[in-house]
């Protein structure tokens, strides 16, 4: 005559083991009590490390481009005051380049042309 075998209870797995009389029960707790890993929990940590580097990532590129758009406006101050100076400087150029401003100046210095006779005027007022 067939036996009939009782199904399983809810909530509990089969225990494919069989139990011995001495220690079946201890070795039945100690295996369920055995750390299982929670592949969830790791998954969750996980997706939690990437979101931190693409944070981490996004904001160290809008740092850079930050800084370089600083340094930018700097640098174009900077080119628009040589640009400046260098105006000034190309009129300075043309000025002195000219046969009057050079002997104007140089007459200013005290210098005079081989051929001239030097003369020296005392007793003026001073202005």
């Amino acid at each position: 005559m067939p036996t009939a075998v009782a199904p399983p209870a809810r909530g509990r797995r089969p225990s494919h083991r069989r139990a011995s009389a001495a220690g079946g029960a201890h070795r039945g707790r100690a295996a369920s009590a055995r750390p299982r890993v929670r592949w969830d929990r790791v998954g969750r940590m996980a997706l939690l490390l990437v979101l931190a580097v693409l944070v981490y990532l996004y904001l160290s590129a809008g740092v850079r481009m930050l800084s370089t758009w600083r340094q930018a406006r700097r640098d174009g101050a900077a080119v628009m005051a040589m640009k400046r100076e260098h105006t000034l400087l190309l009129r300075e150029h043309e000025s002195l380049g000219r046969r009057g401003t050079l002997e104007q100046e140089a007459r200013r210095l005290g210098m005079m042309r081989t051929a001239e006779q030097p003369y020296v005027v005392n007793g003026l007022p001073n202005n």
